[in-house]
């Protein structure tokens, strides 16, 4: 049988290599005997390649990433064991069908070769994250070909489309082909663990390893957002794209273990793939579901909203800006600042704004500012009109802002912030995902402007309207 065999999920700390941990490795006993296992049910399996997705590796916002250079390399000599040392034969043929099938799916992908490592200033060398579980494939023995994917930043929806897509192409090739994810859980389980303690970091894991035990998918993609945040994670992504590999396939397996005694979450878990389900598969319910919620924000959303969604649209695809309605709402005869965000898939796609209103009205001021934010962001490419139906937007209105003695009377849930210092000026919107405090806000805002987050700035404050 050809197509996905197996798929498994391995945690990565360096001390699980005995050349690594030494006598440590009594700590992880229980991690060191699943890691084994593991090895030895994908060497049962008999793979023709080997797909590893890892949290380590050149990581985009963006872009999925694989590294491409044959052969591939790697060692452990960042934790002073440069005696451990693996190479292996690219799966070149596979990468260009990933390749190929991104493009058609519009799934970012970037193929790292040397001269986009050079460019980027990026390692061409498997990352930890791939050698600790590498490691013990090659102590069973096991020597195919490799395709090192790192994960991107990208929407669980899409991280699970590109599994899905890794899947579909297995099927269409004549590989076996085995997955292994990467992936560490909590690093935060307990007091003066490495990314500090917080008491949610058991509850991320013990709820991961339940869902994966029972391979509850939907549970896994509809976790609360906060608690993935607390839980300072490494994993979750890989296993994404590890769950979409193996959607609607029949499956026999689970957890072989799970601890924790250095305050980071260790869990591997091992897959082997029985046939197809007769059940659909997961990522059917994604597209409807990701339909349904684009089209309640299409009904719901205000004019202001909607004269900027039409302004990119219009632009996409005749590079003409529209005219203000002939008759405005009273809304959009005022004058003022304004930012036009534009997301796709919870992601940032674009933001472009004015402080002060810069033209006669408001409406003129969003048309303006939503054709900047899709089209003239340098931080990103322009939109393409394939793009227009998965794209939402948000527009602040920008009231007049203040001048502030003291970061004290800063809250970046209520306030946005400007901070100046010379010619060199930073904003930042109010109430943005991971910006918790004013110092956050305005080291933020210092480092968009080019400042150093030691030097003294001036600072404003400035609250809005947002519309969605």
């Amino acid at each position: 049988m050809s197509g996905i065999i197996f798929a498994g999920l391995a945690p990565h700390p360096p001390i699980a290599v005995p050349e690594v941990g030494g006598n440590d490795l009594e700590k992880i006993e229980d991690t060191v005997t699943s890691m084994k296992q593991l090895a030895v049910d994908v060497k049962e399996a008999d793979p023709d390649l080997i797909v590893t997705i890892s949290p380590h590796g050149p990581v985009f916002s963006d872009a999925i990433s694989i590294l491409n250079q044959d052969p591939i390399e790697g060692d452990l000599s960042d934790f002073d064991t440069s005696e451990v040392k693996l190479s292996y034969k690219l799966g070149e043929e596979f990468i260009e069908e990933i390749a190929r099938a991104c493009y058609n799916q519009d799934i970012q992908l970037a193929r790292i070769d040397s001269r986009a490592a050079k460019k980027f200033d990026i390692d061409l060398k498997l990352d930890h994250g791939v050698m600790v579980p590498l490691y013990y494939l090659n102590q069973a023995g096991i020597d195919c070909p490799l395709v090192p994917i790192n994960m991107g930043m990208l929407s669980d929806d899409d991280l699970y489309k590109f599994g899905k897509t890794i899947q579909l192409l297995a099927q269409q090739s004549d590989y076996k082909v085995a997955v292994i994810a990467s992936g560490d859980l909590s690093h935060r389980l307990i007091p003066n663990a490495p990314a500090g303690y917080n008491p949610r970091g058991q509850e991320f894991d013990e709820s991961i390893v339940q869902y994966l035990d029972d391979l509850a998918v939907e549970q896994i993609m509809n976790l609360d957002e906060s608690l993935i945040e607390k839980a300072g994670e490494c994993g979750l992504r890989p296993i994404t794209i590890m769950l979409g590999v193996l959607d609607a396939l029949e499956l026999s397996g689970g957890v072989l273990s799970y601890e924790g005694p250095f305050g980071v979450g260790y869990a591997v878990a091992s897959y082997r793939v029985e046939g197809k389900s007769n059940q659909p598969g997961f990522l059917e319910k994604l597209e409807a579901r990701k339909k349904n919620k684009l089209e309640q924000i299409r009904e719901n959303e205000s004019k202001l909203v909607k004269l900027a969604r039409q302004a990119v649209e219009e632009y996409a695809y005749k590079q003409e800006a529209i005219e203000p309605p002939s008759e405005l709402d009273p809304k959009l005869a005022d004058r003022a600042g304004v930012f036009v965000s534009i997301k796709k898939d919870q992601n940032l796609r674009g933001c472009i704004g004015t402080t002060r209103p810069a033209e006669a009205n408001l409406a003129k001021e969003i048309i303006r500012n939503a054709i900047s934010a899709g089209f003239k962001d340098p931080r990103f490419d322009a939109i393409d009109p394939k793009e227009l139906k998965q794209l939402t937007y948000t527009v602040d209105v920008l009231e007049e802002p203040e001048v502030v003695d003291n970061i004290k009377e800063l809250d970046p849930d209520q306030y946005g912030v400007i901070v100046k210092k010379g010619n060199a000026t930073g904003l930042l919107l109010p109430n943005l995902d991971g910006i918790d405090t004013a110092q956050k806000q305005v080291e933020v805002a210092k480092r968009k402007a080019g400042i150093q987050t030691t030097d003294d700035v001036e600072l404003m404050r400035f609250e809005v309207t947002r519309y969605k």
